[in-house]
């Protein structure tokens, strides 16, 4: 690997962490519940607002990546959701939440926040995933992402961890985020400016384009993996935005409930992630996904038995078990066609839509039924996973 691209390895690491920051939406919808007092539907809202960039954005700018670079596309990401998280601070979020006659106006402000830094988030999945492919040894893509996934799940662990500590200690509420995300993006933007990334060009690599991009869903694999992408996401974010309100109706836990959460759930993806990224080295991606999958849905399966603490139980199994399988997915893909790895991309980060278009499903559910029956959707999701996992491509064209 060039010296140059060693050297790039930490700032990029950092932009996954930053990458996570788009997943605050899943705890922010417990809390915008708490603050607003509107239904699970609505608060649901914001998981939309958070991943529908994902659809709009990915392909043009796994396009436009072709044609500029990554590097240049990850500093647009990132500006875009620095600019996307001044504006709560603007508006007087950060750290004081005074709702007394301004509730609509600051629940679009948040929702106009979230938005952006969907944008950025977005950008930077497009930019980010494959750029680890470019300061990646051969053979070490797959648990190098991993890895990298890892660092994303602390960003995403930031939005559960720090409202309790804001409340606790500092006497301050959970907009105190937006003025800490916004200084790390800001310590990232500079340092990614300063740095060279030799980016890998595959020989027979054509340049991208709209046309190139939807092409490629006629290939069948490429179309059943697109799709597993939209379905895990859509049942990860219903499960990290439901966990916390479950905690709440199910088992009266208020005070600890974002924590108690990501001790269940975000922990052991977090852990899985730095284990994954060992694991890998070892054994096949396609074996993992499917070892993955089988435990999400025996976790899941452990949720409806209606005890506590199998419950819990069931919670850290699928936190083990989902934590590997969006960048197996995806590393899985890009190994099949490398020489469209920004098609690739575009395709699969459009496809985290399924993170604002699942939950929404999710909470209608909880809605008309139970906080508990809610999760009846993340569950069908990852039989879908299961059964792609269990399907044979042997040649990729």
């Amino acid at each position: 690997m060039k010296n140059s691209n060693k050297k790039a390895v930490v700032p990029i690491m950092l932009v996954f962490l930053i990458m996570g920051f788009g997943d605050v939406v899943g705890p922010m919808v417990s809390l915008v519940k708490d603050s607003f007092g509107v239904s699970n539907f609505l608060a649901q809202l914001l998981t939309f607002s958070g991943f529908i960039m994902f659809g709009i954005l990915s392909v043009p700018m796994g396009i436009y990546q072709d044609k500029k670079g990554k590097k240049h596309t990850l500093l647009i990401g990132l500006s875009i959701a620095f600019i996307g998280l001044l504006i709560p601070i603007i508006g007087g979020m950060y750290g004081k939440l005074n709702i007394e006659g301004n509730t609509n106006t600051l629940f679009y402000i948040i929702l106009v926040s979230v938005l952006m830094l969907g944008a950025g988030a977005t950008i930077l999945q497009v930019a980010g995933n494959p750029v680890m492919r470019d300061v990646s040894p051969e053979g070490r893509y797959s648990s190098n992402l991993s890895f990298a996934q890892s660092i994303k799940a602390i960003g995403s662990s930031l939005g559960f961890l720090l409202p309790p500590l804001a409340a606790m200690y500092l006497n301050l509420d959970w907009t105190l985020l937006f003025p800490i995300y916004s200084f790390i993006v800001l310590i990232t933007l500079i340092w990614v400016s300063g740095i060279k990334i030799e980016e890998k060009k595959v020989e027979g690599e054509k340049p991208a384009s709209l046309k190139s991009c939807l092409m490629l869903l006629k290939n069948k694999f490429v179309l059943i993996m697109v799709l597993g992408i939209f379905i895990y996401v859509g049942a990860e974010v219903s499960m990290s935005s439901q966990v916390p309100i479950l905690m709440k109706d199910a088992f009266g836990i208020s005070g600890y409930g974002l924590w108690v959460s990501w001790s269940l759930f975000f922990l052991p993806i977090l852990i899985g992630r730095f284990v994954g990224s060992a694991v890998l080295r070892v054994l096949k991606a396609k074996v993992f996904l499917t070892i993955s999958a089988l435990l999400a849905i025996a976790g899941i399966a452990l949720m409806f038995i209606g005890h506590k603490y199998l419950a819990f139980t069931g919670i850290i199994l699928i936190g083990f078990g989902f934590s590997n399988i969006f960048p197996l997915i995806f590393s899985i893909t890009i190994d099949k066609l490398p020489e469209r790895a920004n098609e690739l991309s575009g395709l699969m980060v459009t496809a985290i839509v399924g993170g604002a278009l699942i939950p929404p499903i999710t909470g209608l559910v909880a809605d008309h039924t139970s906080t508990l029956f809610g999760f009846i959707v993340p569950m069908i999701c990852i039989f879908y996973i299961i059964i792609i996992s269990l399907l044979k491509f042997n040649k990729v064209k």
